[in-house]
């Protein structure tokens, strides 16, 4: 009879043969370094020799358990809304892209949410921000929105007095702002900002002149501390017809004025830094070499395109340090998994049949026959044995 031991359920096994805690070693060793190292460091730790592909594959099943698990709660909460958890004071937004390559040979951008609490200036008047957590998938800019709400909603977001959505300005990023916080106080990285002002002195003065330093040191001193409108006044300066400039330049500078002037809102630095809020990108930037690139993107690295969300998923978990709970939502969808797949055991029957009783082995060798009997009265006795028979022949010899 087949079936299910009900020891699986009570010794919480999972899926094939590792016990419980070897797997989730593999798993956590799979999330932080490459697979062909990971099974070397299982095997060096606990002396279990696995194969890379087992590795690779039971990582990514446990990925795809998770994303399953975040994708039931942001359901859930579009659904049933429920009650927001307090938020803080002043809460850091950064959603940015990363690009992982695929093995078919094409790059696939990878988006990031990036979530933070801002401390009050320091001393010297820098603003950090703690407490920093990531939502990761390789989605189109509408379905991640959506996705993402199990992180804004965990963090707070909806009740936060103050978000700032500091962001390279990209238009799909101030849909995502508008989505979950559409009041929220929108800055435009402070370096992507200077950037643009940067190219537009390259294109009159040169790169790395000494009169473009001087101007670009003015300039972005007035950017940062100063006022925002006179920066654009001397962009528009550079561009006047009567200036001499190729036609290249010219659109250069146009762009950067243009992208600058649409953004006026978001570059009134000095108001931000006096209200104590931060300027830069940072924590979103480095969010990337942390979560992303440091497992997807490492050298010769390619992924299959199903891969790519359970990876980010996990390297999520491991970065938010949630992995006890994460682990622990993993390996229930697993054993469940695993539970369904098994062949159900054959109900008995109410009436049983008896069994036959056994058949005892013969002592005989097979095909063993006995001689056919002969009648007593056909025997000869005493000297008639010695008599010759019917065909001359005595009976003993």
């Amino acid at each position: 009879m087949s079936g299910v031991s009900p020891l699986d359920k009570e010794w919480q096994l999972l899926p094939g043969k590792l016990t419980p805690l070897v797997e989730e070693g593999l798993v956590r060793l799979g999330v932080w370094m490459p697979f062909e190292r990971s099974v070397g460091e299982l095997a060096y730790f606990l002396h279990v020799t696995v194969s890379e592909a087992k590795a690779r594959r039971d990582t990514e099943r446990a990925g795809a358990a998770y994303v399953a698990v975040q994708a039931a709660e942001a359901e859930n909460i579009q659904q049933q809304l429920p009650e927001s958890p307090a938020g803080v004071d002043k809460q850091l937004l950064s959603v940015d892209g990363a690009f992982v390559a695929l093995v078919t040979g094409e790059w696939t951008e990878v988006k990031t949410l990036t979530l933070g609490e801002i401390q009050p200036p320091d001393a010297d008047g820098i603003v950090h921000t703690e407490k920093m957590s990531y939502f990761s998938r390789m989605s189109p800019a509408n379905e991640f929105a959506q996705e993402a709400l199990v992180e804004t909603r965990r963090r707070g977001m909806e009740k936060s007095h103050v978000v700032c959505a500091i962001t390279d300005g990209a238009e799909w990023i101030q849909g995502f702002v508008d989505c979950h916080r559409h009041d929220a106080i929108r800055i435009l990285d402070y370096m992507h900002a200077a950037e643009y002002v940067a190219s537009a002195g390259h294109a009159v003065y040169g790169e790395g002149t000494p009169e473009f330093h001087a101007w670009f040191a003015m300039q972005r001193r007035e950017l940062k501390d100063g006022d925002p409108d006179k920066v654009l006044t001397t962009l528009e300066q550079l561009a006047l017809p009567q200036s001499e400039l190729t036609e290249k330049a010219r659109q250069t500078i146009n762009t950067s004025l243009n992208y600058l002037r649409t953004r006026r809102g978001m570059i009134d630095y000095a108001k931000f830094q006096q209200a104590g809020y931060p300027i830069g990108n940072g924590a979103g930037e480095a969010c990337h070499k942390f979560v992303i690139q440091a497992r997807l993107k490492g050298t010769g690295m390619r992924w299959a395109k199903d891969h790519v969300n359970p990876m980010s998923a996990l390297r999520n978990m491991v970065c938010n340090d949630r992995w006890d709970e994460g682990w622990a939502q993993i390996a229930a969808i697993l054993r469940q998994d695993n539970q369904s797949a098994k062949p159900k055991a054959s109900p008995l029957p109410q009436n049983p049949v008896p069994d036959p009783p056994p058949i005892k082995p013969s002592l005989l060798p097979p095909g063993f026959k006995l001689k056919p009997a002969i009648p007593w009265s056909a025997k000869r006795f005493g000297k008639a044995i010695y008599l010759p028979s019917a065909d001359g022949i005595s009976a003993k010899n």
